[in-house]
């Protein structure tokens, strides 16, 4: 064999846009399979029959099964997943101001300022003791103080 084989020529421009679309369906035909498997097992209004039972006929008849489980259940299966996305935001959310937030159960400066500013307003604390929790709070001296000395009406 004396001849070079270009291969470019054995493989046309169009068997090679043919083979990237069956290519592409093939992908997108696994990522439906696999939602719609996640989506059976993580329904929870669905029991454990019905689980059992929707899984068996997509995984026996994959093409049938998943067309039929589009179907039948597509429209709550966008809203199962809508749900878990806010579920999922609403966790981090929790976390982000959990973590952000004044630094565990003790208050920022800025909020006993405004507490003490409170009960000065309401005449709970005189002037001196305002002075005196608002001098401690800005030089971050809180082991000195007594407890409850800031927060003690008279």
């Amino acid at each position: 064999m004396d001849t070079q084989m270009y291969l470019a020529y054995d493989y046309p421009l169009l068997s090679m846009f043919w083979t990237m679309l069956w290519l592409f369906l093939w992908v997108l035909w696994f990522i439906l399979l696999f939602r719609v498997i996640a989506d059976i097992l993580r329904d929870d209004s669905m029991g454990g029959w019905g689980k059992a039972g929707w899984m068996a006929f997509v995984i026996l008849l994959p093409f049938l099964g998943v067309l039929v489980y589009v179907i039948a259940r597509g429209k709550s299966m966008g809203r199962r997943e809508i749900d878990h996305a806010r579920e999922k935001q609403q966790a981090f959310d929790a976390y982000v101001r959990e973590t952000a937030g004044s630094g565990g159960s003790r208050p920022s400066r800025a909020e006993e300022l405004r507490r003490l500013a409170d009960l000065r307003t309401r005449g709970d604390i005189s002037e001196e003791e305002f002075q005196q929790a608002k001098a401690l709070v800005l030089n971050d001296d809180r082991s000195s103080a007594p407890t409850g000395a800031t927060t003690t009406p008279r």
